[in-house]
């Protein structure tokens, strides 16, 4: 069935910077509609994969294919943008090239963030940012919507807030959401699928596969919080 294809398919994708090897040989499929958490120690490659995906970096072997067509949604982790250049709300969403103002207020009221369109960018709190993010990145009704470390910053109510917004966004749109976190609770919680990159990918599968899996008990000890899981399927994990 068409709607089965995957948006994005990557096989034995490598990329190096000089002689350092960023990602190792990946596979991975992102399918329509699913949550799909990257999750891995700082410097595993995790920013390195988003640009990749996003096409902002090149790959030095293997394969990346997109769907024809492919709309993709993208919020960065950092924002040097609004540091530099005094921007109101508005004018930001309008980068995303969207013209009509209405249209540009609905979408910041559906992030619950109507009252921030003419607000600076740079007054903005770390979640209001994050759904004014949401919000620009939603604006070309993207089949996946990339995430690098929303809630980074965020305290709990703020990252409890953001999570249940983007379930509601997932439910109402069906758009694919693949997100970089490093809130392990959060990720086993919310997840359809893990995979934990280290260079290479240590292990994938359902939250709870990945959280047996001895590469993830290595890297992150019993930090997930989850209770024993037992699954007939074994996807695939491969260990060194």
């Amino acid at each position: 069935m068409p709607q089965h294809k995957p948006l994005i398919t990557a096989k034995g994708l490598t990329v190096r910077s000089g002689r350092k090897l960023l990602l190792d040989a990946l596979d991975f499929d992102i399918f329509p509609g699913e949550a799909l958490t990257l999750i891995g120690p700082n410097g595993a490659g995790k920013t390195t994969l988003i640009r990749t995906i996003i096409g902002t970096l090149p790959i030095s072997g293997g394969t990346l294919h997109r769907k024809p067509g492919l709309r993709l949604g993208y919020t960065p982790q950092k924002l040097p943008l609004e540091q530099l250049i005094p921007m109101p709300v508005d004018r930001f969403m309008a980068l995303s090239g969207e013209r009509n103002k209405n249209k540009r207020a609905d979408m910041l009221a559906r992030c619950d963030a109507q009252a921030l369109q003419s607000r600076q960018m740079s007054d903005l709190s770390g979640g209001e940012t994050q759904r004014v993010l949401l919000a620009r990145a939603l604006m070309r009704a993207p089949d996946l919507l990339i995430l690098d470390e929303p809630t980074q910053g965020l305290d709990q109510p703020g990252e409890a807030r953001f999570y249940a917004l983007l379930e509601e966004i997932r439910k109402e749109t069906s758009v694919a959401v693949f997100m970089v976190s490093h809130d392990l609770h959060m990720v086993m919680a919310q997840s359809d699928r893990v995979i934990c990159l280290n260079q290479h990918i240590c292990c994938s599968g359902t939250p709870g596969i990945v959280a047996q899996d001895p590469s993830y008990v290595e890297l992150f000890g019993g930090r997930a919080g989850i209770a024993p899981y037992r699954h007939h399927h074994h996807e695939h994990c491969d260990h060194d």
